[in-house]
């Protein structure tokens, strides 16, 4: 049952009100930081590369992160069915910062790149135990409230984390980038602490889950193929194709026992809502970090101004999050759902044409924030969704699948769009080639999109079926 105390008053105190104020604000504070360090290392990666003479290893920085993140969605999802979030939530904030420390202090890059991959294990481990706290403290009237909170948490960062990062290394290092969140994420963990003293007198729930070695082995591999697509855009020849292909394959029979039954083929209810997730950001995260790059080499924007051409979209993201909290169930999911992949697909349908005809700029900077407003209708519908369909006892695994998704979706087809621009970029001609590579890699992300325009409509279970399908793949 979501929610301790779903009463009318609780409700109407809003996700700001006296019982669920600090709740609220630090686990926002936490989304925000771990976007903040997400979004801040790509700004000042190449100083630290120079400094630690990382060249070797600057790919691996970006790419070891996202990988060991499953690896902690998938553990502490199984932790918290087990027994409950709390002690997951602090384990994982612990290491989080543990990660910052290790990364902030690094005297070689290899130090660097280890405490990269210990912050990105606590930072996905964070966000499912985050997920599954909201689940069993707020009632469902202001999940989407929550939700919108969180999504708001991961915008901000995007219009201001790479300006501080870029000025805090300017003035003083790098290395308080990553050290100056230390203090946060301990200030954060404080305010949660009336929420777990709340949520340690709930009685244990009946059929909490065991311990699977096998989701966790399965997390490892799934982690390993993650890698290997990432960094197969670095191999030329014959292996750029084959490597990718077969590092996708091994993905994706590793994650089927990480999602719900009928996750991959779109089974109505929530194993569409965890495919719907993944494709979203695949489609939209898969074109978005080609669009400064566009905006740079094509148009001469300057890297600071083509970066601040995309705030449009992130206040755009953050706008319709906002109001898809208050609408509620006055927007139906499945609509919500409907309209905003139809928004995403229109922006990169919208960046493939402006690539490949070279259409003015302000054609692709308006195109995307409308992406963004479409992204901010799906994305915390899915996690309410996600939770409005799960058993209590489920709700940590379902919530490191919705994690996972997202994660892997981004992943995929970051290497696949990478790997499609630099077979164009190689192959073109000084005079058209950079066009033609630009729209090669949006093309992917239309592929991505019109996917999950397709499944959109089927977020909804039918009548009959069952509150929760959340059993794992059985191979």
């Amino acid at each position: 049952m979501s929610g301790v105390a779903g009463t009318g008053r609780a409700v109407r105190g809003g996700i700001f009100g006296a019982r669920y104020l600090w709740v609220t604000v630090g686990s926002s504070a936490l989304v925000f930081l771990a976007a903040f360090e997400s979004l801040a290392v790509t700004t000042i990666m190449p100083v630290i590369s120079r400094d630690l003479d990382g060249a070797s290893l600057y790919a691996l920085a970006f790419a070891g992160p996202l990988a060991t993140a499953v690896i902690g969605m998938v553990i502490a999802g199984n932790w918290c069915d087990r027994s409950g979030p709390v002690l997951p939530l602090y384990v994982s904030a612990a290491l989080f910062g543990l990660g910052l420390l290790v990364a902030g202090s690094a005297p070689t890059i290899g130090v660097f790149v280890a405490g990269r991959f210990v912050q990105g294990f606590g930072s996905g481990a964070m966000t499912v135990a985050l997920y599954v706290v909201v689940a069993r403290l707020y009632p469902p009237e202001l999940m989407p409230r929550i939700f919108a909170s969180f999504a708001a948490a991961w915008i901000v960062p995007s219009l201001i984390g790479p300006f501080i990062a870029g000025l805090v290394a300017q003035l003083w290092s790098w290395h308080w980038v990553f050290l100056g969140v230390v203090g946060l994420v301990v200030v954060a963990v404080v305010m949660l602490t009336p929420a777990t003293r709340m949520l340690r007198l709930q009685p244990p729930e009946p059929g909490t889950a065991a311990w699977n070695p096998g989701r966790i082995g399965w997390a490892v591999l799934a982690a390993v193929a993650v890698l290997a697509v990432n960094l197969s855009v670095d191999i030329g020849g014959l292996a750029a194709v084959v490597v990718p292909l077969a590092a996708l394959v091994v993905a994706v029979l590793a994650v089927r026992p990480l999602l719900p039954r009928g996750t991959l083929t779109a089974r109505r209810g929530l194993p569409t809502v965890i495919l719907l997730r993944g494709l979203a950001s695949a489609s939209f995260l898969g074109a978005e970090v080609y669009l400064p790059y566009l905006l740079v080499r094509q148009y001469d924007f300057s890297p600071t101004f083509a970066g601040l051409a995309l705030t449009g979209s992130a206040l755009a993201w953050s706008g319709t999050s906002w109001l898809q909290g208050h609408l509620g169930d006055r927007l139906r999911p499945a609509t919500g759902m409907s309209v905003g992949m139809w928004l995403v697909l229109a922006a990169v349908a919208v960046a493939f044409a402006s690539a490949a005809l070279q259409l003015n700029p302000a054609v692709i900077i308006l195109g995307w924030v409308v992406g963004g407003g479409g992204m901010g209708l799906v994305y915390p519908r899915t996690s309410v969704m996600t939770l409005g369909l799960s058993r209590t006892a489920e709700q940590g695994f379902n919530s490191s699948a919705l994690s996972i998704s997202d994660s892997l979706g981004a992943a995929i087809a970051l290497a696949l769009t990478g790997v499609v621009f630099g077979a164009l970029d190689r192959a073109g001609s000084s005079d058209g080639g950079g066009s033609v590579a630009f729209a090669g890699s949006f093309a992917i992300a239309v592929l991505f999109a019109i996917g999950a325009v397709v499944v959109a409509r089927r977020v909804v279970p039918r009548p009959a079926q069952a509150v929760s399908e959340a059993q794992p793949q059985s191979g």
